[in-house]
């Protein structure tokens, strides 16, 4: 559980295309085993801490014809940014994915001291 003190709460949001594949014949939509794509993101405003990040696919463009094999994940999750990581396996293809996030963290606020 992650718990905040009494500093303010902020929230950012966006949307990323993570890759799209499938017009240049790109290793997601013609390879096979394992593969990963990971894109950096930056927070509109940097958070006081290291805040909580979740992730999900807002659009996917897949090959039905093998099971869909696919992890999604946050990772290096910093006061600026985090690297969107999405990583799929076998024979699964994959044309293109966009995903949504959600960070939500302690902000800085005017009447804070800078001690350093």
């Amino acid at each position: 559980m992650k718990k905040f003190l009494t500093h303010p709460i902020g929230i950012d949001r966006g949307e990323e295309v993570l890759f799209s594949e499938f017009a240049d014949g790109g290793d997601m939509w013609t390879g096979e085993g394992p593969r990963e794509r990971r894109r950096p993101v930056t927070f509109s405003q940097p958070f006081r801490t290291a805040p909580v990040v979740q992730i999900g696919v807002s659009l996917w463009d897949v090959d039905t014809s093998s099971a869909l094999r696919a992890e999604l994940l946050s990772e290096n999750v910093t006061t600026t940014g985090f690297d969107a990581v999405f990583r799929t396996w076998s024979d699964t293809r994959i044309a293109r994915i966009r995903v949504a996030w959600t960070a939500i963290g302690e902000v800085a606020h005017e009447d804070d001291w800078d001690i350093s």
